[in-house]
């Protein structure tokens, strides 16, 4: 077997204190590494999906309220429940945005083949990853430890999947390919607000809130 080969399969079977080891020093073959980062970043997609499902929720619960004292006339206290909607709805996007993206990386790291795929698909993964961490810990705080754990996972195989094959980084167009992960999951976020979230202009709410929802 090729030193090649034998870096990138390798039987499976770690142990936890291999797998804890392998997510903090860049050793081990690189499949069951990736595919130990794809099964962390599951858990954590669903961890945002169980957060999004809460936070549709009260979002249900606020819009009932501000429709409830609409019907009594009572702007002020729509309005204060408006505003708290309003940034209800911010977290909700910042999350399900996160999530896409996430599923996106993973959907990346599973079709990864050989070793050059590692290299170009780790890359802008990193990048949004980094991304989706830093927005997290302003609504999920919890997150950020294991994000982290997965970041430093990916860029120990990056690391070695350089070392092996030789290949420059090109962090230009990493960086690129990040920006448009994270924009179209962006926008298929707030395609999907618009699908699910009802719309407050529809039901008699003052104008300048209406711009803030």
């Amino acid at each position: 077997m090729s030193e090649f080969a034998k870096k990138w399969d390798a039987p499976q079977g770690e142990s936890l204190g291999d797998r804890i080891k392998s997510a903090v020093r860049p050793e081990g073959p690189l499949k069951p590494r990736i595919d130990q980062a794809i099964r962390q970043l599951q858990i954590q997609i669903t961890k945002l999906d169980n957060t999004s499902n809460r936070l549709k929720e009260k979002d249900t619960q606020l819009f009932q309220k501000i429709v409830n004292y609409l019907q009594k006339h009572d702007t002020d206290h729509a309005t204060v429940y408006a505003n708290e909607l309003a940034e209800i709805r911010k977290m909700y996007k910042m999350i399900s945005q996160a999530k896409l993206a996430l599923e996106q990386i993973v959907t990346r790291l599973s079709t990864v083949t050989d070793l050059g795929d590692v290299v170009v698909t780790l890359t802008p993964a990193l990048a949004v990853i980094k991304s989706v961490r830093a927005g997290l810990m302003q609504v999920m705080p919890s997150a950020e430890g294991e994000i982290t754990e997965i970041s430093q996972l990916l860029s120990s195989i990056l690391v070695d999947a350089g070392q092996l094959t030789g290949t420059s980084l090109n962090f230009e167009a990493a960086n690129e390919d990040a920006e448009k992960i994270l924009a179209e999951a962006g926008a298929l976020a707030e395609a999907k607000m618009k699908e699910k979230l009802p719309d407050l202009s529809s039901i008699g709410l003052p104008e300048g809130e209406k711009h803030q929802i």
